[in-house]
């Protein structure tokens, strides 16, 4: 699959989903001040804010904006940070591929659950977690990829 286009439908989902999230919580700041109960706003509120932020962590990921210590990094140069970069993507690529894994097994295990407000599965809720789990894991073996090339060509210039 393109990258850029997986990325792309996660920005368009997490954007999606944070717009429903605001506008879930117009909805129940308006239905408060009327009086008025409205008992399905709250877990659509934090089901579409738990998918936002699993789209939006995989984008930055990507982007690799996401958090990070750079103290080590910062000091080296060269193969040896390019080095550093492949085990700490090696590590981050197991991590994704188990976050992978657990998600489809969550997703498994609460399937047939349901929301309390809502005839909907609670399993379309959990499915984010393998999303974002191989989405980020996709993401990985491309930067993996670009580490590699770039210790190649380091190599290629020295000799």
């Amino acid at each position: 699959m393109n990258l850029k286009l997986m990325e792309r439908i996660q920005l368009v989902v997490g954007v999606a989903c944070l717009s429903i999230f605001l506008l879930t919580i117009l909805i129940q700041v308006f239905s408060r001040y009327l009086g008025i109960s409205v008992m399905w706003s709250e877990e659509v509120a934090n089901f579409s804010f738990i998918w936002a932020v699993f789209m939006g962590a995989s984008i930055m990921h990507n982007k690799q904006e996401h958090f990070k210590f750079t103290m080590i990094a910062d000091k080296l140069t060269g193969k040896k940070k390019i080095a550093l970069d492949i085990f700490n993507n090696l590590i981050l690529l197991t991590f994704n591929l188990l976050i992978f894994y657990y998600g489809v097994e969550t997703v498994l295990n609460f399937w047939d659950y349901t929301w309390v407000s809502l005839p909907l599965k609670m399993g379309y809720v959990w499915l984010c977690i393998p999303i974002m789990g191989f989405s980020m894991s996709m993401y990985t073996l491309s930067h993996l990829i670009n580490n590699v090339r770039q210790l190649r060509t380091k190599e290629a210039e020295l000799r």
